[in-house]
């Protein structure tokens, strides 16, 4: 069985592009100056592979899933 998978973000490379809200909605808004703000909630099985791309294609790699 998978681990749990929670969201982290590496504040000191973040320059709020906000694709990572787009592609996590769920898990993911901005706040009013584009920086995500994550929910803290474990990632379901069903969305670790849109996690994992978000993940992938953030421009400066800010995001980072962690086992929990």
């Amino acid at each position: 069985m998978d681990q749990p998978m929670t969201i982290d973000v590496d504040w000191t490379s973040c320059q709020a592009h906000g694709l990572c809200a787009e592609l996590l909605p769920d898990h993911i808004t901005l706040d009013e100056w584009g920086y995500p703000i994550v929910n803290g909630t474990p990632v379901p099985p069903r969305t670790t592979k849109r996690a994992r791309r978000a993940a992938a294609d953030c421009p400066v790699l800010a995001l980072k899933l962690a086992a929990r």
